[in-house]
């Protein structure tokens, strides 16, 4: 287990949390908000097991006045961000408390957790080669990040019921399409795999 990470895409209070930045307008689909108590318990045994729990956060870097720097086809999706959100160290930039303390965390400023990050240097530097992938959105994150570890040589599973996408639809699509490059498990069978 020591060559293998949950990684979990984006699970963030600003997200998440009905506090957050999505929270607070409404933008948190229901199976989104599910996401976390599911993955709570392998997070748990992964740690246990003696694998990783590595997280990805979504970030909008704040220029010199503060003020976010967003790429405009996500202010277009999503003119509610604001100063303060997705603010690195922030509540709301933080992995939800129900999942635990995160081994490694990355911040990303796009969909794919590899592009322009730190995070294959570190997954590397850690000897871990085999991923086992939650969080959001089963479309955008999960997709492209799990399209791209496949490119770098990397072990992927897809937790089908680990992950969520705005509607049940995207959702099942996305994991249809993923199948050529990746495992695709539930939750449940992963935790009985790691016993």
């Amino acid at each position: 287990m020591r060559d293998t990470a949950l990684l979990l895409v984006d699970l963030q209070n600003d997200f998440v949390h009905p506090d957050g930045a999505y929270g607070r307008v409404g933008c948190v689909a229901a199976e989104v908000a599910a996401l976390p108590a599911r993955l709570a318990p392998l997070a748990t045994r992964m740690r246990a097991a003696g694998g990783w729990v590595v997280a990805t956060q979504f970030t909008l870097v704040p220029a010199r006045d503060g003020e976010p720097l967003i790429s405009p086809h996500l202010l277009a999706m999503r003119p509610f961000l604001r100063k303060g959100d997705f603010l690195p160290g922030a509540w709301g930039h933080r992995v939800l408390d129900e999942l635990g303390a995160v081994d490694l965390a990355v911040e990303k400023i796009a969909y794919n957790a590899f592009y322009m990050t730190r995070l294959e240097w570190v997954l590397r530097r850690c000897g871990i080669a085999r991923l086992i992938v939650g969080g959001i959105v089963t479309n955008g994150g999960i997709a492209s990040t799990v399209r791209d570890a496949h490119v770098r040589d990397m072990d992927v599973t897809v937790l089908q019921d680990g992950c969520a996408a705005p509607t049940p639809e995207m959702h099942d699509t996305a994991i249809a399409a993923l199948r050529p490059v990746a495992k695709i498990a539930t939750i449940a069978e992963t935790l009985l795999a790691l016993q």
